[in-house]
């Protein structure tokens, strides 16, 4: 009995020991890799600081970007190379053909710089987002002063930096006056912009002795896909219809609910992807909003069509182009003049096709199969059983005048009494003829005589 226990006692020691032994094992070294494969604009920002955080979540020890990219917009560049500097862990690229312009920046910032043959870092001049042809100086002495500075952090050689910007700048035995710097592999290898040549990132990862090791290739989850995907101009015109549609028939029918709701959710759908991705600032969402009021206020409650009607219509169709452009408080010096036509045909387009829809087919969406499913459309008449002392006592086809302007809705006059009125989506001005064509709860539905 006593050696069956020891027995035990052995193998209880034993099992506690191995899993002590377990529990003392390196963890596998995390990797994570991100892809910078296109353009740099406020979405690949976003990109990489998801990136990033996803590195800090699951304890990442080294980040690594795969890059191939032309450049973009300044701006956002500098955002992802502060980012990068500021990381607590390393973070080295993996230059799989072109590191160029913004492109060029980001690089510099990572702590190690790995190239493919025939790859190439550089060119790096700020240029304008309508012809191509070289922005205003100031924008290229702030792009000097980063590239600069960026070198200068992470222990590379500034001037060549600064020359990648310069075409004017002056470097001995690297480059004469009159061109930018763009490096080749070998070359860049050579000025210590580069660690060295690698075909793929394992490679990289086995010259620096990293083995079985965790890999995480980031990838953007479902969501953010589709607020991607709401970022698509042709989406964005449709959203804004909806915007317009709903808060019309909302107004033209009060009490249904699902118009305005509609508006509301595409107004959520509209905004937020353009300002989780930097582009939507927060005074060109209150220019919106104010925008929608003010046209509210001169459809449903001011007389006439004047001041309060032209500026809002003015400020919603340029807050909407605004939240799709990266501008600088109306500095469109880096804005692709491309990027501002799509999204002024987009706002415009989206106004046009809701006032098309509004006006020419307002009437018929009320009465369709469809809306009906939506909204219960049914008349509750005192033949039905239905009866409540304020529901007027006017037969259809009486006449009157308009008390007010009827914008839809408004009042009317009949017999020396008022009462509410509304019409089919015209506008009838006051005092002129109308005629009761349906009586509606306490509202009387009136057209034109």
């Amino acid at each position: 009995m006593q050696i069956k226990f020891n027995r035990l006692l052995f193998f209880l020691a034993f099992c506690l020991a191995f899993a002590e032994a377990q529990n003392q094992l390196p963890e596998k070294p995390k990797v994570l890799v991100m892809e910078i494969r296109d353009e740099i604009n406020p979405p690949m920002r976003r990109y990489v600081m998801l990136a990033l955080q996803k590195a800090e979540n699951i304890k990442a020890d080294l980040v690594i970007v795969d890059m191939d990219t032309f450049g973009g917009a300044l701006t956002d560049a500098k955002d992802i190379a502060d980012m990068i500097l500021n990381f607590e862990k390393p973070v080295w690229v993996f230059i799989n053909s072109d590191a160029a312009s913004a492109g060029a920046l980001i690089s510099i910032a990572c702590d190690s710089i790995y190239m493919s043959p025939g790859a190439s870092i550089g060119a790096a001049t700020v240029v304008n987002g309508t012809d191509g042809e070289a922005a205003p100086d100031k924008y290229q002495s702030y792009m000097r002063s980063i590239m600069r500075s960026t070198a200068q952090e992470t222990g590379r050689n500034p001037d060549i930096a600064e020359g990648m910007v310069d075409e004017n700048l002056e470097i001995d035995s690297i480059k004469p006056a009159g061109q930018v710097i763009t490096l080749t592999t070998a070359e860049a290898i050579r000025y210590g912009f580069c660690e060295a040549k690698a075909e793929s990132i394992d490679e990289i990862l086995k010259r620096n002795n990293i083995k079985n090791y965790e890999r995480v290739d980031f990838k953007l989850e479902a969501i953010e896909k589709i607020i991607a995907f709401f970022l698509n101009p042709a989406i964005s015109g449709l959203l804004i219809l909806i915007i317009i549609g709903g808060i019309y028939f909302e107004f033209q029918t009060p009490g249904i609910g699902f118009p305005l709701f509609a508006a509301i959710a595409a107004l959520v759908l509209y905004l937020v992807p353009y300002y989780l991705n930097g582009l939507a600032e927060n005074w060109e969402i209150i220019a919106l909003f104010v925008g929608l009021l003010l046209l509210i206020a001169e459809i449903f409650f001011i007389p006439g069509f004047g001041i309060p009607g032209i500026l809002g219509i003015s400020l919603i169709i340029s807050s909407l182009i605004l939240i799709m452009l990266d501008n600088d408080l109306f500095n469109f010096d880096l804005v692709a003049t491309g990027d501002v036509f799509v999204a002024a045909i987009t706002a415009i387009g989206g106004l046009t096709g809701a006032a098309i829809v509004l006006f020419a087919g307002g009437s018929k969406l009320t009465k369709s199969r469809a809306f009906a499913r939506m909204v219960n459309l049914d008349t509750q008449s005192k033949e039905s059983g239905f009866t409540a002392n304020f529901v007027p006592q006017i037969s259809l086809g009486t006449t009157g005048t308009a008390h007010t302007i009827l914008r839809p809705g408004g009042k009317v006059m009949i017999d020396e009494k008022v009462y509410d009125a509304f019409t089919r989506g015209e506008f009838i001005e006051k005092g002129e003829q109308v005629v009761v064509v349906d009586v509606e709860a306490s509202t009387l539905k009136v057209k034109k005589a």
